[in-house]
C-alpha cells in the first residue's frame, strides 16, 4: 500500500542515493548534457533542489514570477539554485534530501520526478543504478495514466498496453510495449531509451532511441 509515508520513505532513498553518485563525479563530468533537453547534469540537480524546497504557496508564486510560463519557471529555479561550484550545488541538495515540500498535486508526482529526474542524469554519465520495482510501476501508472496538460504521457501511450518485464501488472490496452518498468517510465515521459530496450508491436515509434 503506498501510504504517504512510504512514498516520502521512496523519495528520500531515491535522493540520496543520487547524491551518492554524483559525488564521484570529476569535475568534466557537471557539464554533460542530460536527457533533459538543453539542460547539462548540474542543470538538472539544480532543479531538483527547487523542487525539493517548493511549497503548494510558493508554487503559486513562483508561476506568477514567470508570467504563468512553466518553462520560465523552472529556467529561474535552476538560475537560482546552481551554485557556480557544482560541489556546492551537491551540498545543497545534500541538505534537502529528506524535505517533504512538494508543489501542488498528488504526492506520487515526486516518485515520477525523482526517477526520470535520476535517469536523466545517470545515463548520459554511464552509472547504473537498481530502482525498487514497486515504486517505479507506481510512478509509471501515474504517468500513464496522466494527460499531458498535467505533465503525464496518456496520449503518448494511447492504444498501447505497457508490460513491464521486471513483474507488476500491465497498464493500459493495444499493442504491447514490453520493457522494464524505468524504460516505459522514461518513455511514456518522453524521454529517450536504448534500442532494445522497448520491444513488441506497440514499441515502434513510442519515442526516439539514442
Amino acid at each position: 500500500m503506498n501510504t504517504r509515508t512510504t512514498l516520502w520513505d521512496a523519495v528520500h532513498a531515491e535522493r540520496r542515493e543520487l547524491v551518492r553518485h554524483l559525488e564521484a563525479l570529476a569535475p568534466d563530468q557537471w557539464q554533460t548534457p542530460s536527457l533533459c533537453p538543453g539542460w547539462s547534469v548540474h542543470d538538472v540537480l539544480a532543479h531538483l533542489i527547487d523542487s525539493a524546497t517548493t511549497t503548494r504557496r510558493g508554487f503559486l508564486r513562483k508561476m506568477v514570477a514567470a508570467r504563468f510560463d512553466f518553462d520560465r519557471m523552472n529556467a529561474h529555479g535552476v538560475a537560482r539554485h546552481r551554485a557556480a561550484d557544482p560541489w556546492a550545488t551537491l551540498e545543497a541538495f545534500r541538505a534537502v534530501v529528506d524535505r517533504t515540500d512538494t508543489p501542488p498535486g498528488p504526492l506520487v508526482t515526486r516518485l515520477v520526478e525523482a526517477y526520470v529526474h535520476g535517469e536523466d542524469i545517470r545515463r548520459p554519465l554511464g552509472i547504473g543504478t537498481t530502482y525498487p520495482p514497486e515504486h517505479v510501476l507506481t510512478a509509471l501508472e501515474h504517468l500513464a495514466r496522466t494527460g499531458a496538460g498535467l505533465g503525464g504521457g496518456r496520449e503518448r501511450v494511447a492504444g498501447r498496453q505497457l508490460v513491464p518485464v521486471d513483474g507488476g501488472r500491465s497498464i493500459g490496452a493495444g499493442a504491447p510495449v514490453r520493457g522494464s518498468a524505468v524504460s516505459l517510465l522514461l518513455a511514456v515521459a518522453g524521454r529517450p531509451v536504448g534500442t532494445g530496450e522497448l520491444t513488441g508491436a506497440g514499441a515502434a515509434g513510442l519515442v526516439g532511441s539514442r
